[in-house]
């Protein structure tokens, strides 16, 4: 009987590490390394005990699970993330970042999860509505550093100067202290630094360059890509980007449907 036992056992012990050998490495729990700047709430931020939290942080919980992965946020400079991405210090980028064909050539983008547009958020005394008012001689712009409003500035502003910050808290200062007369940036952006700043800022909403965000992938991984846009697709479907929504986006949810502009998310 004893004996019995033992080689029931043993036989147990050998299926189990025949299985173990078997199991993918990805299936078996290896990290998925998500690149992202903690410095955009309420997508990319960190909570009142300093751990990642947001839109985005949430987006790349939900992928690792839907992935069989443990997720590890990886916290650096926006402009450094393509370049961590390209040499494998990450697997994917998930940092409100907007799919445009410069980037793509250098990187793969899943599907678009989110479309916005820049737009202004202008010195309160400061005339004009739209981007063409704003660039003139004598005007400032100010812009961040590697973001789609700094490749805008670049490439379409011919009259006014452009200040490039690293950091959107200093473009939004520029502004508030009459330094810039406007900060090119996202509508959501733009909508939150006006709530902060209603005494010296007002928002000219109205984008004028529409954009979607995507997820940042190494070129040629095309089995991750088929599953990033795999679980995107089925992540809206059952109502996952309504919930986060909701969670992180209620009060400029219901502005925006106050003031006319579609909600995004």
């Amino acid at each position: 009987m004893f004996k019995g036992i033992k080689c029931i056992g043993l036989l147990t012990l050998v299926l189990v590490l025949q299985l173990a050998v078997s199991i993918p490495v990805h299936a078996a729990g290896k990290p998925l390394v998500v690149g992202m700047e903690l410095a955009y709430p309420p997508f990319e931020m960190t909570d009142a005990k300093g751990k990642p939290d947001g839109v985005s942080v949430q987006l790349a919980y939900e992928l690792g699970k839907a992935l069989g992965r443990p997720v590890e946020i990886r916290n650096m400079a926006f402009d450094g993330l393509i370049p961590a991405l390209k040499t494998g210090k990450i697997d994917l980028i998930i940092s409100s970042m907007t799919a445009t064909p410069e980037r793509a050539k250098s990187i793969d983008f899943s599907d678009p999860y989110l479309t916005t547009g820049l737009c202004l958020l202008a010195g309160k005394n400061v005339r004009g509505s739209t981007i063409v008012d704003f660039d003139q001689p004598g005007r400032t712009i100010a812009v961040k550093k590697g973001t789609t409003g700094h490749l805008y500035a670049s490439n379409n502003l011919k009259k006014a100067k452009v200040l490039v910050l690293d950091k959107e808290a200093a473009a939004v200062l520029e502004v508030v202290q009459g330094k810039a007369d406007a900060f090119i940036y996202d509508q959501m952006s733009t909508y939150q630094n006006f709530q902060r700043n209603r005494d010296t800022t007002r928002p000219i909403l109205k984008p004028f360059q529409t954009e979607s965000w995507a997820v940042g992938i190494r070129k040629g991984n095309d089995e991750l890509k088929a599953k990033v846009n795999r679980f995107l697709f089925e992540f809206r479907k059952s109502g996952g980007f309504g919930k986060l929504g909701d969670r992180y986006l209620k009060e400029e949810k219901d502005a925006f449907q106050q003031l006319g502009f579609p909600f995004f998310l």
